[in-house]
């Protein structure tokens, strides 16, 4: 679920100005999964933008502070919301850690970088979904020392069906500042692409697995 319209729309044109997200639907991109894209996105890049990316910490802290008042310990899923996670725990006073993919082979083995939150009411921040898995791992790392995951806000989300069905399983909410829709919305509107690249951005979005130009 978007925080709301105006923001989305603000998000996505903030995004495709930088080139944080690409559209080529005639060049498509190959994503590490095979499947072949018309979008690639990398929203670290918007930490290299002073100005987008305080916007984003601030929507994404102000949207926090309305939904779920103060939480404890705000979490970063690593490694592309680790920078942006941490912004946000700045701005809101408020403890960062961030979860690692898995525990570490040496030292002492942590997936969780930080105090470990065992009783604290945490929001997990992430920089993009797709189906979901990873971001639900680290959700999973958290509940397992007992911390209480309040909800997860990224900045983008793809919209897919797998990742609705993902977070629902794991009864955990998302919001995001935007998604494809409004994405696919304003890149029309800024004539970013053309009515025929818009019909070919939704068919990939209907079967991504299974698209092809």
């Amino acid at each position: 679920m978007i925080f709301d319209k105006n923001t989305a729309k603000k998000t996505a044109e903030l995004l495709l100005q930088i080139n944080a997200i690409k559209l080529q639907p005639q060049e498509p991109f190959t994503w590490a999964s095979g499947w072949k894209s018309p979008i690639y996105c990398d929203n670290r890049i918007t930490l290299s933008y002073p100005m987008i990316r305080n916007y984003l910490r601030e929507n994404l802290a102000r949207f926090i502070e309305e939904k779920y008042g103060k939480p404890d310990v705000i979490a970063g899923v690593a490694t592309g919301a680790i920078g942006i996670g941490m912004l946000v725990a700045e701005y809101l006073s408020l403890p960062f850690i961030y979860i690692r993919p898995e525990p570490k082979k040496h030292g002492r083995q942590n997936q969780i970088e930080g105090l470990v939150p065992t009783g604290k009411n945490v929001v997990v921040i992430e920089d993009l979904i797709s189906t979901g898995k990873s971001s639900l791992n680290a959700v999973k790392a958290l509940q397992d020392v007992n911390a209480n995951v309040k909800g997860m806000v990224a900045i983008f989300n793809y919209g897919f069906t797998i990742a609705d069905e993902n977070f629902n399983k794991a009864n955990i909410e998302l919001h995001t500042l935007s998604n494809y829709e409004n994405l696919v919305e304003q890149a029309l509107e800024t004539n970013y692409i053309t009515k025929k690249e818009e019909e070919t951005l939704k068919a990939w979005r209907v079967d991504p697995a299974g698209w092809t130009i």
